[in-house]
């Protein structure tokens, strides 16, 4: 199965894809180039900022917080205003957010890198009722941050390690215990990115450099891909009226212009019906 092009705005690297259920509108954003996007059946949208933004939670139909290289932020979707939650490593000028995701109990979880994808310099955090933890540190690129159905488990990756890990969490959401390899890749050569959960407890990620999204069941085996016309799938979201269309972000970070010239849809944002039925976003708490 291939997707289609939903979006022809090349990303240098598109991320962060969220389907908000209230105003059954698709955003997404262009780490590098400093945006969020948005495409309604009115056209295009875009909103541009001083800092990289990298993922984002809904609040309620008009409110979203946002994850930047320095903070967490509620955003006005009607007037592009923002307000800072919370500093995000602000004294840390060599690291910036990555991929992040709302948890089932209205937490906000949030990875961060180096800029330069430094070994071990990010961390994954979590916001909880006007708290800001660190869960995890000696992270290289923090991503797959996702949530089976129902509650008590969550899955991310460091992707340098090419292995998705799982970790039980406690009855106000928090991790609780080790985590555990749930998928291994290593000896597939298969980088993890942004990954999400179907209705089913599937399991859908990006794979970085492989031009596809791969399913794996709930016991974590391969079932299938979506293919995609770009080499770094970057990020799968659910969305659409019933949830049945899987959108995909992607890059063109290290391609380089020959390439791009013969393979223009690099870094677009693609789609395709009835894949699979995804979970409903979860909504952030502030």
């Amino acid at each position: 199965m291939t997707a289609n092009i939903f979006d022809d705005r090349p990303c240098a690297l598109g991320e962060g894809p969220l389907w908000h259920p209230e105003r059954e509108q698709f955003f997404w954003f262009d780490i590098l180039g400093k945006r969020l996007l948005s495409r309604t059946d009115d056209g295009p949208l875009e909103w541009q900022f001083d800092e990289m933004f990298s993922a984002a939670g809904w609040v309620d139909r008009d409110t979203m917080i946002l994850a930047s290289q320095t903070a967490l932020w509620r955003f006005s979707i009607g007037t592009g205003a923002t307000e800072k939650i919370v500093a995000l490593e602000a004294g840390n000028a060599a690291t910036r957010s990555n991929d992040g995701r709302a948890d089932p109990y209205g937490g906000f979880w949030i990875g961060t890198m180096g800029l330069n994808a430094e070994p071990g310099l990010g961390a994954i955090y979590r916001y909880y009722r006007g708290e800001l933890r660190k869960i995890f540190d000696d992270i290289t690129v923090s991503n797959a941050i996702s949530f089976p159905p129902g509650r008590g488990t969550a899955c991310f990756a460091d992707t340098r390690t090419r292995q998705v890990m799982r970790v039980a969490l406690d009855s106000d959401g928090w991790p609780s215990g080790t985590p555990d390899v749930f998928i291994d890749t290593q000896d597939e050569e298969l980088n993890p990115d942004g990954a999400v959960f179907d209705e089913q407890g599937n399991f859908w990620v990006a794979q970085w450099g492989s031009a596809r999204v791969a399913c794996y069941d709930a016991q974590g085996n391969f079932v299938r891909s979506v293919e995609v016309d770009a080499r770094h799938s970057s990020c799968p979201a659910f969305g659409g009226p019933d949830l049945g269309d899987l959108y995909v972000t992607s890059a063109r970070q290290g391609i380089s212009k020959d390439v791009l010239e013969d393979e223009p849809s690099n870094g677009m944002t693609f789609r395709v019906a009835g894949v699979a039925t995804g979970q409903k976003e979860h909504r952030v708490i502030l």
